[in-house]
């Protein structure tokens, strides 16, 4: 089964980007992985490795949710209180709030979620949602 090995942002600037990734990540359980001149790492044991990468080119402009490309990446917790817990990390480290933490009962009665954007647009969403009964 293929698995994602690895996950390339990039964003408006890389020290903002690490400001505002960094305590997100490990706040997931995420380890800071390497540095390089345009780009920054972190690892989740042998699992996904997230890389932020400075911007290339002239178009630096964020990305604007709902346009071709990116929509956001969700991660999966253990509990609200972990939904909870990340929200409030992110929003400390400068992530703007576009959802705050809630029942999403368009998806099921179970679904409990929040949504924030970096500076560069990039939308990440904390979410649980435990295996319904049978």
């Amino acid at each position: 089964m293929a698995l994602v090995d690895h996950l390339g942002i990039t964003v408006g600037d890389l020290e903002q980007g690490r400001a505002q990734f960094h305590p997100v990540l490990t706040a997931l359980g995420y380890e800071f992985g390497s540095e390089a001149e345009d780009g920054i790492s972190w690892h989740h044991g042998d699992e996904t490795e997230i890389i932020i990468f400075a911007p290339r080119g002239e178009d630096t402009g964020p990305h604007v949710h709902g346009r071709a490309g990116w929509q956001h990446l969700a991660f999966a917790v253990d509990s609200r209180g972990d939904v909870d817990r990340l929200h409030a990390v992110a929003v400390a480290a400068g992530w703007t709030v576009v959802r705050e933490p809630k029942i999403y009962e368009r998806f099921n009665e179970h679904y409990y979620a929040s949504f924030v954007e970096d500076a560069s647009g990039v939308r990440v969403e904390f979410m649980h949602n435990p295996p319904r009964a049978s």
